[in-house]
Order: C-alpha cells, then structure tokens, then sequence
C-alpha cells in the first residue's frame, strides 16, 4: 500500500513539474511573439514577471531581476506604506485645546478643501471654533516642495503640486473665465492679476518659479480652464487662505510636534487612496508619503520613512529598489518586476484581495479606461508612464479562475507607450485566455 502512495505522489509531482515547465515554455514562446520582438519595445528594454500565489511559484520571468525606471507604478509602494500607517480614516488634523487657544498642526492630509470632498470637517472645526488659533509647525519635518529628480522645468504643470504639510485646494490654483472675468480657487490669485484679456479670449496663464505671481500672455487657441501648482510657502499660502475664510490666524511657531494632541479624522482612507491609484494622483501620493510618515516617525521626511520601510516590513525584497518619491516623478526610482510581484503578493496577504480590488483600477477604468475593457473585473493594476518608460504591475484572474500577480516594465523604446501598451495588453489577455 505504502508503494502505490509513494509511486502516486511521484506521479503526481512529475505531472506537476512537467505542468509548471509548459506552462512557462507556452508563455515564453508568446511573449517572444507579442512583447520581445515587437517593434515598438525590441530596441529598448523589458522586464516581465508572473507568479501563481497558489502554488508559489513564477509561471514566466524575463530579466525580472534587473532594475526598470517604473514611473507610477511607484504609487504601489506609496500606497502600501499608506494602508500599513494610516488605519481606516485619514488624521485631517491634530490639535491641542486649551482654555483660551486652540493650537492645530497640519499632517500632510491632501483633501483638505479639494474639490473632490464635499464634506470638510477640518475646516468646519477650525471655522466653528470662536477660540483664537495658533498654527504649529514640527520642528522635525525635513522635506522639500519638490521631489528629488523632478524636472524643474514642469514646475507650472499640474501634475506637479508641491508637497506641504498643510495642503489646501490639492495645492493647485485653478483659473476660469466667467462672464469675461477671470476667477480662481483660492480666489486671491485671480484678485491680484490686473491684466487685461484680449477680446479675443486667447491667453494662457504662467507662474514665476519664485513667487505667486501670474501673468497672462498670448496664444492660439481660446482661454477656458487652467491648473497651475502655487507656491506654498511651507504653509504659508494655505494659513493665508484658512485665515482670509474663518477670520484670522493668532500666530504661527516652529516648536516639537505638539504634546498629547487630539486627532480630527477627516475621512476614509480608501476614499484618498482609490483615486489616488485610478487617476494616478502624484499630489495624493506624495502627501501619502509624508503622512505615512508622521504617522510612524511623529515627523514628515519621505527619505526616512523610505528608509525604515525597506529595514522592517519590506526587508524581504530580493532586490532593494531605489525609491526617492512617492509619485514616480522621480527617473531615480528603480525597482525590479520581482520587487512589484513581492509588494503585491504581501499586499494581498495583509489587507485582503477585495480591497485590492475597490482601490485599483480594472478594465475600462481610470488610467486603463482604454484598455482591457473585455477584461473588466479580471484585471486590477497601476499604470506607470514617463516618456520612454511604461509599466502596468497588478492581478489577473485567468479563464480557468487561476490568481496571478505580474509586473511588465518598459524602458527606453523611442515610440510612444500606446504601441507598448497595446502588446502588452495583448500578451496578458492571451495568458488569461489560455490557463
């Protein structure tokens, strides 16, 4: 009897190596088809990784160990540090109330008066409180407006907001024409500019590096909308604004973080976190970075939290990434298809698929709203994408209700990523097709 149980399991772990090799010779052969000679990504560089979090084991990898720039597929990493840290509900606020004062630090929450949160409990408290307030800034904060490796030169983009321990309106300021005058949010910005608008309506906004200051100046096509990022002064500009909005602020002090302060929670984590990752929100993410670190540390430094993250709970990366920011801004991140596959295999673990699956995009969504729409509630992943560098990291569910995790960087092709992305598309659509 022992002998027909030891023959059967032989049999039976022969079957399996020999699945295990086909399945990886079948994937190999359509990955050299579809990604590796494709003319769009042969001249440039490719990373791929698959792994069946059943079994354990890597279903395909090509050069899955060699480091990728991965552009916004940095956020994955953001994003776990901010669910690790951050609990259920975000700390809008931190505060200390004494008979006469009420003393409040900001934490780095990003949606504070963003428009896309009707409700505002941090600004109702501030508001509602009669109390004369001082605002306190952590002595201990060491971080700067902008990451490190970002292009100066997109400083008027939106897509790069300063980072702030205040923020307030996503620290954007965002132009309108009404009626023929020219608005904005915070309104101030748009008070101060005196120029005067070609009948024409054709103009475009800029901003000093430096300063505030906007200025109007001529273009093609008719004025209708405009985001530019403001200066914020390490809070300044947003203590001018709360202050303009509920009738003054006392004083500010540069002391340690305050002691025995009381939270106000300003909403659900989630409720940042999804569209953080399904428009690919750098402002969120890098605000994400520094509360993660107020959170652990008691003081916001993205390179120290970095630094303790990658010590204690992702100690077990194989290959330790260079990560500098929380957007993938940066071209000094570097990260291996592994280390994604690993993060996202742990993240799975320890907050559960179904929440992985609320806080990403899936086909026909987000940053994938042109992609894998036949695919919709098979995929969820985190789009990545700087010029010449694309990457997509998340899950798929096969034809057969297989769970994989996977990690496609790109890097260094000369086309645009639409062509790289479609291949790819095309690859990992085949795979869920065929197993």
């Amino acid at each position: 009897m022992a002998r027909h149980v030891y023959i059967l399991m032989s049999t039976l772990c022969v079957l399996t190596a020999f699945s295990s090799c086909s399945v990886n010779k079948q994937i190999s052969r359509q990955a050299s088809k579809i990604l590796l000679t494709d003319s769009s990504i042969r001249q440039g560089h490719i990373g791929i990784s698959i792994f069946e979090p059943a079994t354990g084991k890597y279903w395909y990898e090509h050069d899955a160990e060699k480091y990728f720039i991965p552009a916004s597929n940095t956020k994955l990493f953001t994003l776990y540090a901010g669910m690790k840290y951050l609990g259920d509900s975000l700390v809008g606020l931190k505060y200390l109330e004494t008979a006469d004062t009420i003393f409040f630090e900001g934490t780095g929450d990003p949606t504070l008066l963003h428009p896309d949160f009707l409700t505002q409990p941090v600004f109702s408290f501030l508001a509602n409180s009669p109390k004369p307030k001082v605002f306190r800034i952590n002595n201990k904060d060491n971080f700067e407006e902008l990451g490190s490796g970002w292009a100066w030169n997109d400083f008027e983009s939106s897509y790069m907001a300063e980072r702030s321990a205040l923020p307030v309106f996503g620290n954007i300021a965002t132009f309108r024409l009404k009626n023929g005058q020219l608005q904005s949010t915070p309104s101030s910005f748009a008070e101060n500019l005196y120029m005067v608008i070609p009948a024409d309506g054709k103009f475009t906004l800029h901003r000093e590096q430096a300063s505030n200051k906007f200025s109007l100046s001529a273009e093609n096509s008719k004025f209708t909308s405009q985001e530019i990022p403001f200066k914020t002064g390490r809070s300044a500009t947003a203590l001018k604004e709360i202050s303009d909005s509920i009738g003054g602020i006392a004083g500010l002090q540069v002391l340690p973080a305050l002691p025995n302060a009381g939270k106000l929670f300003s909403r659900p984590a989630d409720s940042m976190f999804k569209p953080m990752m399904h428009r690919s929100d750098n402002f969120f993410a890098e605000q994400t970075l520094l509360m993660a670190s107020n959170a652990l540390l008691g003081y916001m430094n993205e390179s120290a939290l970095i630094d303790s993250l990658l010590k204690t709970d992702l100690k077990e990366l194989k290959q330790k990434p260079r990560w500098v920011d929380g957007s993938g801004l940066s071209r000094y991140n570097l990260f291996t298809p592994q280390s994604f596959v690993y993060l996202l295999h742990k993240m799975k673990n320890e907050f559960g698929l179904e929440r992985m699956k609320n806080i990403l995009a899936t086909g026909g969504e987000g940053t994938l709203g042109n992609y894998y729409k036949t695919e919709a509630g098979f995929i969820y992943a985190k789009t990545g994408t700087l010029s010449n560098n694309c990457a997509l990291s998340g899950y798929l569910i096969t034809k057969k209700n297989k769970l994989l995790v996977f990690s496609v960087l790109a890097n260094n092709y000369q086309t645009s990523a639409t062509p790289v992305r479609r291949a790819v598309e095309k690859f990992l659509k085949n795979v869920r097709k065929r197993y």
